[in-house]
């Protein structure tokens, strides 16, 4: 009997250790594929202080030209005087450069937004197929969770899809119907994925990937709030959604 107790601790250690070195213990090196790839999305004008103003993350897919992010992390059209779109890309060697940008594609529905630019491609992500994702596997998003505070370099957080739930989520009581909500309910609601993680507003845009295979499954583009919008950094809720990648396959096409 205590043969049997010894050769069943001696298995489960075993796959213990064959669990780690094939899941947990990649992800640094998936992360050192994946950064290369994630950019800051913003506005730039010379004449102003910084030049270029951050307004959330992206990165590149395609053909290395092409980079996603949110609909939501775009500016308004403004007269030809106002900055212009731009992505700040950093080297391998942490320098940091800006090339100008333009919107090819945008689906304002499933916040999602595809930029041009110009220039020698750079590392891209392959997109995967966001069907098969279930709940309580695990994942991974890249980005910028508050801007350049801390320096323009990729952060990364990791968690699980918690739920499959839809984007227009019913408020406890009337005070939070708003305009926006009642036109998601009318346009017809789609699942997003209910991540436990922390993401932050400059996350928008951020790359949801799969931690074994590296492929994208989502775009992270919302943070539940609790309280006011200050919170966010002091009393995050720990409950990020994003959009499936699907949607992203779709506007690509």
């Amino acid at each position: 009997m205590k043969r049997t107790y010894k050769l069943i601790a001696h298995i489960g250690l075993l796959l213990g250790v064959f669990w780690c070195s094939n899941g947990n213990a990649d992800l640094p090196n998936m992360i050192e594929k994946i950064k290369p790839a994630i950019v800051a999305i913003g506005t730039f004008h010379k004449t102003q202080s910084p030049p270029f103003s951050f307004r959330g993350t992206g990165f590149v897919i395609a053909n290395g030209n092409k980079i996603a992010t949110n609909a939501h992390v775009l500016p308004e059209a403004g007269p030809p005087e106002a900055p212009e779109l731009a992505v700040l890309i950093r080297s391998s060697t942490g320098e940091g450069s800006i090339r100008r940008a333009k919107l090819l594609s945008k689906d304002v529905d499933h916040d999602l937004a595809i930029l041009y630019v110009d220039g020698p491609p750079l590392p891209a992500l392959s997109i995967g197929n966001s069907t098969g994702v279930r709940e309580g596997q695990e994942i991974a998003f890249i980005g910028f969770p508050i801007g350049g505070v801390l320096g323009f370099s990729p952060v990364t957080h990791r968690g699980i899809i918690s739920a499959l739930t839809p984007i227009a989520i019913p408020g406890a009581n009337s005070n939070q119907i708003n305009e926006k909500l009642i036109k998601q309910i009318r346009k017809g609601t789609f699942n997003v994925f209910q991540l436990d993680a922390t993401a932050y507003p400059g996350n928008s845009g951020s790359p949801v990937f799969n931690t074994e295979s590296g492929e994208v499954i989502g775009v992270i583009n919302m943070v539940f709030v609790k309280g006011t919008k200050e919170a966010v950094l002091s009393n995050p809720s720990g409950i990020s959604y994003a959009i499936p990648a699907n949607y992203l396959t779709e506007l690509l096409r």
